[in-house]
């Protein structure tokens, strides 16, 4: 009986133990099975993972979203290129809508459209040389009388103007009087001696009065030749004159002439015939109308201006010589004829190529090509196209820099590379290995090393500390040049010219446009690049206005990345002085470059001349 129990025991429990082991056995396997499954599909994840970059800063990658180390945007995902697709261009730079909506890039077809602009010219009124009369002496002799008796005095044609006792004049009509006798038989003679008192300047009716009246006369009259005005008198009451002495110059300002200076780069679009208005600052409210009748067919070899001339009717003698114009034309360079237009936003300009990107229409993500062009004249705010694209291509017109800069990291045809290949880097300020460790799961600094490596970006971008690369002496003396105009300027800012400011601008707009930026490589090209986003917009304010407040705050702007450049690159010669006046620019305090340590403040002028104290001085050799 108790074995029998004992059996059917036994027997439920090995029952119970073989159910465990099938159940221990099967959870064994299937998890063994599940792990093996999820290290496969992590696997899969692994490979399949999103890249995000930025829109800005294409260099950064990160294996999670997140922020740019550098700019601090939101980072996006990086799409996969169609570099697979045999039809796709390998030169092509593709972004992702999302890239292109945070870069704000956007795109135009090119149009034909007739090329006009505005051309703003400064110029002086002067006078009509055509209607310049200089009365000289014609014999010696003594002033007897004086009929103007000051400059500025206004006469008449045939008005006398002095009166001359002279022994010669004397003596010549005595011969006169005696040839009258040999009239008939030596008419040789006579004519001799009638022709003697002309070139003397007397009047048929002064010899006919002489011969009348059979007596010389001992005194002449000094007749004016035109009607104008007296602007220099030479002579005073008792003086001796000898023969060839100045005596007089009177002027007919009933005409005048307006001479403008125009610069080597708005005269392909400056005709004879063309009509300019322009106004005066003593008769403000008032326009004046005239036509280009003359164009100096030579330029100023250290201006590099040529002068226009305008002539214009001045009956009431409102315009008068020397005062200051401020004229415009609106001409355009083929009235026959639509030109290639495009805006100047779309051209990245080297000083000896000019680039734009071509959007590939044909595909469905947005791609764009590299290329160069020949440009026309400056239309405004467009260009002329000569050559390199046609109409109805679309291009990009803004954040073109953007592209740029990622077809430099690709190592794909830029602006800096036109035939392609990597570039370094060094702009962004160190290794970016930081940045790519996320992705590659190396090690290196991470997103918090390298935010903190970029702090500060947009002032260490000026900065010459990790610059490498050698300055070209030819860069060197067109920088010397940008800044003899510069110097032209900050001095019309210290006399608190306007006009002569915004002269000065345009020539040292001209001056950074002439500037070769394919003399600088790597490092030092980007720095260039990096000052001039901040100098050309700068410049541009002063050298489009005339108020002399917004010139200054202009001014400041410009001075800070100007001197940057000079610290980075510097001239061949001399000594710069940076000044610094903390009352300037709304007491925010402002900068400016001096060739001289004495303190001469270009934002007050006479009213603080002496405000400020030198900050830093660069010496060059």
């Amino acid at each position: 009986m108790m074995k029998a129990k004992f059996d059917k025991r036994n027997i439920r429990n090995y029952a119970l133990i073989l159910v465990a082991g099938l159940v221990l056995g099967w959870l064994f396997f299937h998890s063994s099975e599940n792990k093996a499954e999820a290290v496969h599909d992590h696997t899969d994840d692994v490979e399949e993972a999103t890249v995000w970059t930025c829109s800005m800063h294409p260099q950064i990658r990160m294996d999670k979203p997140g922020k740019c180390p550098i700019c601090s945007m939101d980072l996006i995902p990086l799409e996969t290129s169609s570099a697979g697709d045999e039809n796709v261009n390998p030169d092509e730079i593709e972004l992702s809508e999302s890239a292109i909506k945070l870069a704000e890039i956007q795109t135009m077809l090119v149009r034909k459209d007739y090329s006009n602009k505005e051309v703003y010219l400064l110029g002086k009124v002067k006078p009509d040389e055509r209607n310049i009369a200089e009365l000289t002496s014609r014999f010696g002799g003594r002033i007897e009388k004086l009929f103007v008796n000051f400059t500025g005095q206004n006469v008449s044609k045939g008005e006398k103007l002095a009166t001359i006792y002279s022994p010669e004049l004397v003596t010549a009509q005595k011969e006169l009087l005696e040839s009258i006798d040999y009239k008939e038989s030596n008419p040789a003679f006579y004519r001799a001696a009638r022709n003697k008192l002309k070139l003397w300047d007397l009047t048929e009716s002064q010899i006919d009065g002489i011969e009348t009246e059979g007596e010389p006369q001992n005194y002449f009259d000094v007749l004016s030749p035109i009607s104008g005005t007296v602007t220099m008198r030479h002579v005073s009451l008792g003086d001796y004159v000898k023969e060839g002495n100045a005596l007089f110059q009177v002027i007919n300002l009933r005409n005048v002439w307006v001479m403008f200076e125009a610069y080597e780069s708005d005269l392909p679009w400056l005709n004879e015939g063309d009509r300019v208005e322009f106004t005066v600052q003593s008769l403000p409210g008032e326009s004046f109308t005239g036509k280009v009748t003359y164009i100096d067919p030579f330029l100023n070899s250290r201006t590099r201006i040529a002068n226009v001339r305008v002539e214009v009717g001045n009956p009431d003698l409102e315009l008068k010589p020397e005062m200051f114009a401020n004229g415009i034309i609106k001409p355009r360079v083929s009235v026959t004829k639509k030109d290639l237009l495009i805006p100047k936003t779309s051209v990245l300009w080297t000083g000896k190529r000019a680039v734009v990107y071509v959007k590939d229409q044909d595909r469905e993500t947005s791609s764009f090509l590299y290329r160069e062009i020949t440009l026309g004249p400056d239309a405004g705010d467009f260009y002329v196209v000569k050559d390199g694209l046609s109409e109805g291509e679309e291009i990009a017109t803004n954040g073109v820099f953007k592209i740029d800069a990622a077809a430099q990291l690709e190592g794909k045809p830029s602006m800096m590379n036109p035939k392609g290949g990597k570039v370094t880097m060094a702009h962004n300020h160190g290794s970016m290995s930081g940045s790519t460790s996320g992705s590659t799961g190396g090690s290196g600094a991470g997103p918090d090393d390298q935010m903190e490596m970029d702090a500060g970006h947009e002032s260490m971008d000026m900065a010459n500390e990790n610059i490498s690369g050698v300055v070209d002496p030819a860069f060197k003396k067109q920088l010397q040049n940008v800044y003899q105009a510069y110097i032209n300027m900050k001095n019309a800012f210290v006399a608190s010219d306007a006009d002569k400011v915004q002269a000065e601008a345009a020539r040292v707009k001209s001056g950074i446009k002439a500037v070769d930026m394919e003399l600088l490589k790597g490092d030092l090209h980007m720095k260039w690049m990096s000052s001039l986003n901040i100098m050309e917009p700068e410049i541009s304010n002063i050298a489009s206005t005339r108020d002399l407040s917004k010139q200054r705050i202009a001014f400041a702007k410009f001075n800070d990345a100007f001197y940057n450049s000079l610290e980075i690159f510097g001239l061949q010669d001399g000594v710069v002085y940076y000044q610094y006046c903390p009352m300037a620019n709304g007491n925010e305090g402002a900068f400016w470059l001096s060739e001289i340590d004495d303190i001469k403040n270009p934002y007050f002028g006479d009213e603080m001349l002496t405000c400020g104290e030198t900050r830093d001085t660069l010496e060059f050799k």
